[in-house]
């Protein structure tokens, strides 16, 4: 049963449209945008959802993925559209999974825009569980501002599928990097596919948010500890596939992959719960732009992300707190159907920060995002939008309204 949402047009709020206080570089930029869906293959893996005492099977794993990219829209067409994601989790007779759907400001299979000079790839890894749905605010937003942005859903990690943690602990650098190498393929000039001849991939950012974060710190060349690999070793009656992703393991000695230009990681988990340490931390030596919530009760804070960034000595890195939020610091706000419903407390929750509006929060998250991928991918003149003050209670922060940067912290630090 697909539960019925309000009707949304031009006019209406969309997640992550500008509210009157948004930071100057919230609103959206110049493109339109435009929207599809491919589904894409990665052979021969292993099956960690199904190993058993230490046996582990391959599989074709299947990842959907969504791309928003610059758009000719045609006059006469408004760029809205509808996405469908699940409330509930699998085989959950209390919380039985339930459609919903929401608009977005994007025009389904538009002509793309293509300009002489490729758009930078922006590669998003969802939360777990989480889906490719789960930070339109931000996906639509960046774009609409000159880049090709694909979230991933990680299957046996979405809302509609969730399955073990071992395979999210296995599978998702994995897919980060099997996604950039798809990518990579379709943007040759003689791909046949739409993304040909008009993505840089040589020129990408990385975002996770939680689960996605631990994928995208890894990916950039953060080891994993011995005691994770001993930990999945449990999970899996025996396996030690997770070894090849830890801090020792060739694939993270070496540099990382050269193709990514920076990080920015929501809330990244695994500090707290020993999935990091120092030796592996040292190899993360691409800039990173951490955001987090001081009290978060999931990733920790003190002793996760804080000391995450911390630890991370050998790149440039930035520290972005929401004062008294916790763990949700990256979605969008929560469905309309799950406010005031007992039944899906726990779904509102999932979205839900207690001490902050997150139509505000996405609003920040799109300012602070822009100016670090800006400077990053694009070479803009954005760095005095991150050249602020640490506390933001005692002076207005550059691009924020005046009385409207309060319950900030910006943290910066250079490699050592």
């Amino acid at each position: 049963m697909l539960i019925a949402q309000p009707e949304t047009d031009e006019t209406s709020f969309v997640y992550g449209d500008p509210l009157p206080d948004a930071p100057d570089l919230a609103p959206p930029g110049p493109y339109e945008v435009g929207v599809r869906t491919l589904e894409v293959v990665h052979p021969q893996q292993l099956d960690i959802a199904n190993a058993k005492e230490g046996e582990v099977s391959t599989y074709d794993r299947p990842l959907k993925l969504e791309i928003w990219y610059p758009a000719r829209i045609p006059d006469g067409e408004i760029a809205l559209t509808e996405y469908t994601d699940v409330l509930g989790r699998p085989n959950d007779e209390e919380r039985p999974l339930v459609p919903f759907t929401f608009s977005g400001r994007a025009l389904r299979d538009a002509e793309p825009d293509r300009v002489d000079q490729p758009y930078p790839l922006i590669i998003v890894s969802h939360g777990y569980p989480g889906s490719r749905y789960l930070m339109t605010y931000l996906t639509e937003n960046l774009a609409s501002k000159g880049y090709v942005v694909v979230a991933i859903d990680h299957t046996e990690s979405t809302h509609s599928d969730q399955g073990p943690f071992a395979s999210t602990l296995m599978n998702r650098p994995l897919d980060i990097l099997f996604v950039l190498e798809e990518m990579a393929k379709f943007a040759k000039q003689d791909s046949g596919n739409f993304l040909s001849g008009w993505v840089d991939t040589n020129n990408t950012a990385i975002i996770g948010y939680s689960m996605g974060g631990y994928g995208v710190l890894n990916v950039a060349g953060a080891g994993y500890s011995a005691q994770l690999a001993t930990v999945f070793n449990q999970m899996t009656e025996g396996s030690k596939a997770i070894q090849a992703r830890t801090a020792d393991a060739p694939a993270l000695a070496a540099a990382p992959d050269e193709r990514i230009k920076a990080v920015v990681a929501f809330a990244p988990w695994g500090m707290a719960r020993g999935a990091w340490d120092s030796t592996g931390l040292a190899g993360l030596r691409i800039p990173t732009f951490f955001i987090a919530g001081d009290q978060d009760d999931i990733s920790g804070y003190e002793d996760g992300i804080k000391a995450i960034y911390e630890g991370a000595k050998n790149t440039d890195r930035y520290l972005l707190t929401y004062l008294n939020a916790r763990h949700n610091v990256a979605p969008n706000p929560p469905p309309a159907v799950v406010i005031g419903s007992e039944a899906y407390y726990n779904d509102f929750m999932h979205y839900a920060e207690p001490a902050w509006d997150l139509r505000r929060m996405n609003n920040i998250n799109q300012h602070f995002v822009t100016a670090f991928l800006g400077i990053r991918l694009k070479g803009l003149d954005y760095g005095p939008y991150l050249n602020v003050s640490e506390q933001s209670n005692g002076e207005t922060w550059k691009g924020f309204k005046p009385r409207t940067s309060v319950g900030l912290e910006l943290r910066k630090a250079k490699k050592q």
